[in-house]
């Protein structure tokens, strides 16, 4: 499968109106996720293609897709729909020729029989015409005539944009490898289009998403949508949309991590994934993940052994292969975990068994100024004493103890909201000798009279409580008690709980149990270091604080001083009743 910019759209002389007809479709999905659709469009998009690099997707990869979603000989694939959104040289196509020719015979059908039976997109005239050529050079290879294949592939192979040109056909079956263009890079104009066409291609979305949203909006009941795709909506914040869509109207039939697979034939920066999607009802969802050695197994045998977890019998070993199979998925836009699929097993067992942290503790992050150049000082006698808050930043727990480094925040806040600068004259004089760039700041710019303001309000209750910190960036979970002595910079994240002993809790968060949570949904940055966001943080289960006996709870405060992981980390496993070798074996997955 050819992989790469989908289009380097010009579009020319058209207004967005000209583009969406005043008699428009809208199809409404639940969750409150509306979709408008061109039915059909008054003008077509003049488009460029710009070739990015061009790469392709093995065959045995393609093989196990067509499997997985079943595209298969000895199925009925005469009278369905296959869609291919994005055909390039013909990797999807050409063995879906094969299983459709092959299907058409056993049945003893005419090929004529199968014109409607593919439909594949090429966005210009010149790719698609070399598509057509490479089917019909396969239908040849399988017997058929040249007349015939030609004609075939004429009708198979269309010229367009599967974005725009698809969204009136159903299909039973939308398979291939959506092309990774972030939206930055397509003229805005275009960029808009598909925005407005597709609602869950939101924030700095990679066009992938709009392409699966696409798809499956146009499956039949009981349609599949199986796609080779970089993974990372799955948990960042840009796919939440389309978990939701998922998640609320569809079925996650299969997920298969295959970032040590080498699924292409040349190298690629990119972590993909095979996802299986059904229209339908959510049933057992089978998590497997392959490595480099699967590709000497054969697509037959993979399949077999997915077949095998999604029925619930014993799955044949295979070198390179890790499957497991839940009975629940995810809920709306939840994360979904990227891990392999023992890790996912027990993350979702520990999920079943225990509450959130949030449900009794608040996580929170720190103030965030808008320009730290002003805000933030070690000058104590720059402005009022009443108006310097301590401020605590990351480098100040990086000891496993706050200990303050002396910085404050210049603070214009007080309970009623902002301070009247005329009550705090060296506040004022401070503050008014920075008008310039303060004003220049977005949150200056919404809010004209409080041009003075941090971009986060301050708590003033948040400085004398007992809070535990965490700092944004780390390679490990290391939570820090603060007893009410200073205020978190932006880059700290701060629990609190009237229900915790908050050394009790820092203990079962220094635990490899919380490691785990927060590697399962966050993502690694370059050089290993976690994000310890608080969309992660929340995502932590702790048991009920009730639950942990006398003994348990000084352990845990003990490994909690001691700053003793593995301690923390053993007595945590007994909270949460996991075997001990289990975690081992887990973790070294």
């Amino acid at each position: 499968m050819e992989k790469r910019a989908h289009c380097e759209a010009e579009v020319t002389g058209l207004k967005m109106k000209e583009l969406v007809p005043e008699n428009q479709m809208t199809l409404r999905g639940t969750r409150g996720i509306q979709q408008t659709l061109f039915s059909p469009p008054v003008a077509r998009l003049n488009t460029t293609l710009e070739q990015k690099g061009v790469v392709y997707t093995k065959r045995w990869v393609v093989e196990f897709l067509l499997d997985l979603c079943g595209y298969r000989a000895e199925t009925n694939l005469v009278d369905l729909l296959a869609i291919e959104p994005c055909a390039g040289d013909g990797a999807f196509i050409v063995p879906m020729i094969g299983r459709l020719v092959a299907s058409c015979r056993q049945l003893s059908r005419p090929l004529s029989d199968c014109k409607k039976s593919l439909k594949a997109f090429e966005l210009d005239d010149k790719s698609a015409e070399r598509t057509r050529r490479i089917a019909a050079l396969a239908l040849e290879k399988h017997g058929v005539e040249l007349s015939v294949a030609e004609d075939l592939a004429s009708a198979w192979i269309q010229t367009g944009d599967y974005l725009t040109d698809a969204v009136e056909l159903e299909a039973d079956i939308v398979i291939g490898n959506p092309p990774y263009v972030r939206l930055e890079d397509i003229p805005d104009e275009t960029a808009d289009l598909y925005r407005d066409a597709y609602p869950t291609m939101r924030g700095r979305a990679d066009l992938y998403v709009a392409f699966f949203e696409a798809a499956l909006r146009s499956l039949r009941p009981n349609g599949v949508c199986a796609f080779i795709c970089a993974d990372r909506w799955m948990r960042n914040q840009y796919g939440a949309e389309l978990r939701e869509l998922i998640t609320s109207a569809f079925a996650v039939d299969v997920v298969i991590e295959m970032h040590n697979a080498d699924p292409f034939q040349e190298e690629v920066d990119a972590y993909p994934a095979v996802t299986v999607i059904r229209r339908s009802g959510q049933g057992r969802a089978v998590i497997a993940s392959l490595d480099s050695q699967a590709e000497h197994t054969g697509s037959t045998e993979l399949y077999a052994a997915i077949r095998a977890a999604s029925l619930g019998d014993p799955v044949p070993p295979i070198c390179g292969l890790q499957t497991a199979a839940i009975d629940t998925w995810f809920n709306a836009g939840d994360p979904w975990p990227c891990r392999s699929p023992s890790q996912l097993a027990l993350l979702r067992r520990i999920e079943e068994r225990f509450p959130a942290l949030e449900a009794q503790a608040k996580v929170g992050i720190g103030v965030a100024t808008g320009n730290d150049d002003v805000f933030v000082t070690k000058d104590a006698t720059l402005v009022e004493p009443t108006r310097l808050l301590k401020l605590a930043l990351a480098k100040d727990i990086a000891d496993g103890a706050v200990k303050w480094s002396g910085h404050f925040l210049v603070d214009p806040w007080n309970g009623d909201g902002l301070v009247p600068l005329k009550d705090y004259p060296l506040l004022q004089s401070y503050l008014v000798s920075h008008a310039k760039a303060l004003k220049r700041r977005h949150t200056a710019a919404k809010n004209t009279d409080g041009w003075y303001r941090t971009i986060d309000r301050v708590n003033h209750d948040l400085t004398l409580t007992r809070k535990l910190f965490i700092a944004d960036i780390k390679n490990v979970l290391a939570p820090v008690l603060d007893r009410g002595e200073t205020y978190p910079h932006h880059n700290l994240y701060h629990i609190q709980s009237d229900d915790w002993d908050l050394e009790v809790l820092g203990g079962l968060l220094m635990s490899a149990i919380s490691q785990f949570f927060v590697e399962a949904y966050g993502v690694r940055m370059r050089g290993g270091y976690l994000r310890f966001q608080a969309q992660y943080l929340r995502r932590i289960r702790v048991p009920d604080p009730r639950t942990i006996d006398g003994a348990t709870a000084r352990g845990l405060v003990d490994a909690f001083r001691r700053r003793d992981r593995e301690l923390a980390t053993r007595i945590s496993l007994q909270v949460y009743g996991v075997d001990p070798q289990l975690m081992e074996t887990v973790l070294g997955s």
